[in-house]
C-alpha cells in the first residue's frame, strides 16, 4: 500500500522587522518574487511533490493570508491556518508555532519558512517516507554560512548534525527547510512562546538530528535590499512555475 504523503507547515507568523517599511502593510511571505507572493512558490512546489495538505501559521497581518491564498484549491492543496494572532495575541516563535499547529499535522511533516526562496528544491516523497520510518527528531537541509550568520549552526559528519562548542568550526547554517517529527517540540504547551534553536541543538546533542546539504540556489530574504537584488536577478523558479 502506498504511504500517504506527509503534510507540511509553512511558517509565516513573523513581523519581518528588518524588511520594514515593506512589511508595515504586507506580511513578508506575501511580498512578490518573480510575479507571485513568495509563499506561493512553496505551495506550488509542495503540490507538485504530491503533498495535499498544508498548514500556514500566521500572526502579523494574518487576515491577509486567507484573503489572498484562500482554501488552497487553486494550488491543488487543502490549506489550514493556525492563527496565533487571533488565538494568542501574537506570534509564538518557531517552536511555539509548531506546537500550536500539531493538531493539524501528523506525526511527521515538512517544515519550511515562508520567507525563503529555494528554486529547484523538491519536497521528495521518498525522502519524507525514509524520515518517517526512522526515529530522528528532524532532518535539516543546510547551506554554507551566509554573511549575516557567519558563526554558523552545525557541523555535518556522515549525515549527522553536531553543534560544536563556541570557538570550533560550524561551517553550515540551517536553511529553514526540514522534515520534523512532533517529538522535536514535545512538552511545549499550545500558546507557549518557544524558540526552535535550543530544541535543534538538544536533538543534535542527543544524536537525533540528521541533515544534508541543500543543492541549488537559496535566498533568505531579510531586508528590502536583499529582496530588490533578487528581483533584479529575475530568478527562474523552475518546475514550480510550470505547475502554476
Amino acid at each position: 500500500m502506498r504511504a500517504e504523503p506527509l503534510k507540511a507547515l509553512v511558517l509565516a507568523a513573523g513581523r519581518g522587522e528588518r524588511m520594514r517599511p515593506l512589511t508595515d502593510r504586507v506580511p513578508k511571505p506575501l511580498l512578490a518574487v518573480a510575479g507571485r507572493p513568495m509563499i506561493e512558490w512553496h505551495l506550488l512546489a509542495l503540490a507538485a511533490a504530491g503533498v495535499r495538505e498544508v498548514v500556514i501559521n500566521t500572526a502579523w497581518l494574518e487576515e491577509q493570508f486567507p484573503a489572498i491564498l484562500g482554501d488552497g484549491r487553486r494550488f491543488g492543496l487543502v490549506l489550514h491556518y493556525s492563527m496565533e494572532g487571533r488565538d494568542h495575541g501574537g506570534a509564538l516563535e518557531t517552536a511555539g508555532g509548531i506546537a500550536k499547529a500539531l493538531p493539524l499535522l501528523g506525526d511527521c511533516f515538512w517544515l519550511v519558512s515562508g520567507d525563503i526562496v529555494a528554486p529547484g528544491f523538491a519536497f521528495d516523497a521518498a525522502t519524507a517516507q525514509r524520515f518517517a520510518a526512522g526515529s530522528d527528531d528532524a532532518h535539516l537541509w543546510l547551506v554554507p554560512n551566509p554573511d549575516f550568520h557567519a558563526a554558523g549552526d552545525f557541523a555535518l559528519v556522515d549525515g549527522r548534525l553536531r553543534r560544536p562548542p563556541d570557538g570550533q568550526p560550524r561551517p553550515w547554517t540551517y536553511a529553514n527547510l526540514a522534515l520534523v517529527r512532533r517529538t522535536l517540540v514535545e512538552g511545549i504547551r499550545p500558546g507557549e512562546r518557544a524558540a526552535l534553536g535550543p530544541r535543534l541543538f538538544a536533538s543534535a546533542a542527543a544524536g537525533r538530528l540528521g541533515g544534508e546539504l541543500l543543492r541549488g540556489p537559496w535566498h533568505n530574504l531579510g531586508t528590502p535590499a536583499q529582496l530588490a537584488a533578487l528581483r533584479l536577478q529575475r530568478p527562474d523558479l523552475g518546475a514550480a512555475g510550470a505547475a502554476a
